[in-house]
């Protein structure tokens, strides 16, 4: 039973890649994204709006931060990787998805002076290795000479803009109700 969140957390997220490969060519990847979170608004707004709305004080001196986590975890991630989605196939999103929590730990490490274990490190290096066995179709010094496609790029970049979200988010620890929190960053993400 205590597996059952974290199977169901990847499983949301692969099949959120899977959704977003789909949907490449059939709707323009800044459509899907504005569309995605106007629908989270709509949705949320008669539920949070009046909590937000008495929580105002509390709320106004984080509004830089919260802006800066819609635009990274939100706009900017989802974004990127509706359009990385046109280029590259929902393997290599996935997989470049998965060194999301080792650009985590780097920055945790870097900014936070977090220790890293021998387990974590040996995790990171497996992680880091899986990855360009994969993206490179199991000729890692391909890439080298001809690096990465631009859609695994984006995506990278994607992953990287979500890693330091949720770096930020730990760092910060804004006191804030999580639905508030989030429906903040869903206006955000709408602007």
């Amino acid at each position: 039973m205590n597996y059952l969140f974290p199977l169901t957390a990847i499983l949301i997220w692969a099949g959120n890649t899977v959704v977003t490969k789909m949907s490449a060519g059939a709707i323009h990847p800044a459509e899907i994204g504005f569309y995605r979170w106007l629908l989270a608004g709509l949705l949320f707004t008669p539920f949070l709006l009046p909590a937000v709305w008495r929580n105002r004080a509390a709320i106004r001196p984080h509004l830089a931060k919260v802006g800066l986590l819609g635009v990274l975890g939100m706009a900017m991630y989802q974004s990127l990787a509706y359009f990385a989605a046109s280029i590259t196939s929902a393997t290599n999103m996935g997989i470049i998805l998965s060194l999301m929590p080792l650009m985590s730990l780097a920055l945790s490490i870097a900014w936070l002076g977090q220790r890293l274990s021998y387990g974590a490190l040996l995790g990171a290096v497996v992680s880091f290795v899986g990855v360009l066995e994969v993206v490179s179709a199991g000729h890692p010094a391909s890439l080298l000479d001809q690096g990465l496609n631009s859609g695994d790029l984006l995506m990278l970049v994607a992953t990287l803009a979500y890693a330091l979200y949720s770096f930020l988010l730990k760092k910060w620890q804004l006191r804030l109700p999580p639905l508030q929190l989030l429906y903040l960053q869903v206006l955000v993400a709408i602007i």
